[in-house]
């Protein structure tokens, strides 16, 4: 007789089941789409360099950087997807760098020609930011989207740490992320926030802490959560050479993130368990496995451990607007 895991249920709000069960059993599937926007800390609006840890190119995958149009992106990308997961549904997700960092009626432009293309399939837009890129116009724009598809606004809080944010020269404040939060509350969207563990200066009892912080928002809907990468091309990557640091081993993600999880709020679902980069681009730490392996790995570590989403939450006041 299998685990309930064997037969694909697992005790925390994934991604997958909130997708099968709102979309009807379809197959439905992201579709990445590089519109070549900049960040403010990257062109010297905030900052030269961007944040320490990053490299665009480790985490926006090789096809979609040598397609020059947004048409073929997205067309080759639904393609792909019917071929290897057989996708019936769409989401088209503006993911590399900083996807409302531009004038709101060039964003119009952008968005409306994504989900022009293949309207019929199109269930959802995406779009990555940053929370210091977003305005009571650009919220507004992205509502307008909100009758006809399922609209999911994702900022970084990768820490909520200020000194946290300074260090990795992230170029906005946490405050930023909260009046961000604030704009969007109450209106249309679903809002996701990813965060970052494993920087060294950061305690263990530091990091349970995001919790906290995620469930005081009731305008959260989704989080991603990612362990720290070392990269090839970017600032921490070139003075991890000079002086390395000790990053997460899975076991010991594991370990963390099976007490992170039950302190979450239960009805927050959980797009992501972990981050990924180029392995050519990868330097630490190096799992040496497969996502689908990691995954796998994760889930059963979870299920042994009795690990259930909210078993641990602590309600906290809830910050409204």
């Amino acid at each position: 007789m299998g685990t309930p895991l064997d037969y694909g249920f697992k005790n925390y709000n994934h991604y997958g089941a909130y997708l099968k069960k709102k979309y009807d059993g379809q197959r439905v599937y992201k579709i990445i789409a590089d519109a070549g926007f900049t960040c403010p800390n990257r062109d010297g609006s905030k900052g030269y360099g961007g944040c320490t840890y990053c490299n665009v190119d480790s985490f926006t995958p090789e096809l979609s950087r040598k397609l020059p149009t947004i048409k073929e992106q997205i067309e080759q990308g639904m393609a792909r997807a019917v071929k290897n997961y057989r996708a019936e549904k769409f989401i088209i997700y503006f993911q590399p760098n900083t996807n409302t960092y531009a004038p709101t009626h060039y964003l119009k432009m952008l968005y409306d020609e994504a989900l022009s293309i293949n309207t019929e399939n199109i269930v959802g837009l995406s779009v990555g930011t940053r929370p210091d890129c977003i305005d009571f116009e650009k919220v507004a724009l992205l509502e307008s989207y909100a009758d006809r598809f399922d609209v999911d606004l994702e900022m970084g809080m990768e820490s909520i740490y200020d000194d946290t944010l300074s260090k990795i020269n992230r170029g906005c404040s946490h405050q930023e992320l909260i009046n961000a939060l604030n704009l969007a509350g109450g209106s249309k969207l679903d809002i996701c926030v990813h965060t970052i563990f494993g920087f060294p200066w950061e305690t263990h009892e530091m990091m349970l802490k995001y919790a906290d912080e995620i469930n005081r928002f009731p305008q959260i809907k989704f989080v991603k959560l990612h362990h720290l990468h070392i990269v090839k091309g970017s600032i921490m990557g070139s003075r991890f050479a000079r002086d390395p640091f000790k990053t997460f081993t899975i076991d010991e993600y594991t370990d963390f993130i099976a007490e992170f999880i039950p302190m979450l709020r239960p009805d927050i679902v959980l797009q992501r368990l972990f981050g990924l980069a180029d392995f050519d681009l990868l330097i630490a730490p190096n799992w040496d496995m497969k996502k689908s392996q990691i995954q796998s790995y994760i889930d059963k570590r979870l299920e042994e451990k009795g690990v259930v989403q909210g078993s641990n939450y602590v309600p906290v006041s809830p910050i409204l607007v």
